[in-house]
C-alpha cells in the first residue's frame, strides 16, 4: 500500500508538491447515479419539469464544478482542464447515470475534477426536482479510470 502524500513527515497535512513531476496526458473516468421515483424521471424525459431543461443545466453545472475543484477540495492542486465531457442518461425506468471525462497536460492527474462534476451535476438534479421528489438518492459516485502520470493507467474492476 502507498503512503497518504498528503501528510508530511510530522503528520501535519499538506499540498503535495508536484513541481518536479512530468507534464503528461491526464484522463479521468467517473460516474454517479441518481435514482428517483418514475414520475419523477418522467418529467425530465419528457422535458416537461418546471423549471426547465433538467440535464441540460445539471450538464452546465458538472462543467463548472470542474473547473472550481481546487475551491472546494482543500489540498487539490488548480488545474488547466483541456476538456470535460458530461454525459447523463435516463434509463427511462427511475434513475439518470452521470459519467464525466476530464483531461489535462498536466503534471497532477484530474480524478478529482471529474469526481465533483459528477457530484455537482447529481446534486443539480436532486436540487431542480426536490419540490416533487425529495426521495431521491445519489449514489455509486467512483472512479472509472484514470490514465497518465507516474502510476500509469488504472481501471476499476467490474
Amino acid at each position: 500500500m502507498t503512503d497518504l502524500t498528503h501528510f508530511n513527515a510530522a503528520g501535519d497535512a499538506h499540498m503535495v508538491n508536484v513541481g518536479e513531476k512530468d507534464s503528461t496526458r491526464r484522463i479521468a473516468v467517473a460516474e454517479g447515479i441518481i435514482t428517483m421515483m418514475p414520475e419523477t424521471l418522467a418529467l425530465i424525459d419528457k422535458g416537461e419539469h418546471k423549471k426547465g431543461d433538467v440535464l441540460g443545466i445539471a450538464r452546465i453545472a458538472a462543467i463548472m464544478a470542474s473547473k472550481k475543484t481546487a475551491d472546494i477540495i482543500p489540498l487539490c492542486h488548480p488545474i488547466a482542464l483541456t476538456h470535460v465531457n458530461v454525459v447523463l442518461e435516463s434509463d427511462h425506468k427511475d434513475s439518470v447515470r452521470c459519467e464525466v471525462t476530464t483531461e489535462t497536460l498536466g503534471v497532477t492527474g484530474v480524478e478529482m475534477e471529474a469526481l465533483t462534476a459528477v457530484q455537482a451535476a447529481l446534486l443539480t438534479i436532486y436540487d431542480m426536482c426536490k419540490a416533487v421528489d425529495r426521495g431521491m438518492e445519489m449514489h455509486t459516485v467512483r472512479l472509472l479510470k484514470k490514465s497518465g502520470g507516474k502510476s500509469g493507467d488504472w481501471q476499476l474492476a467490474l
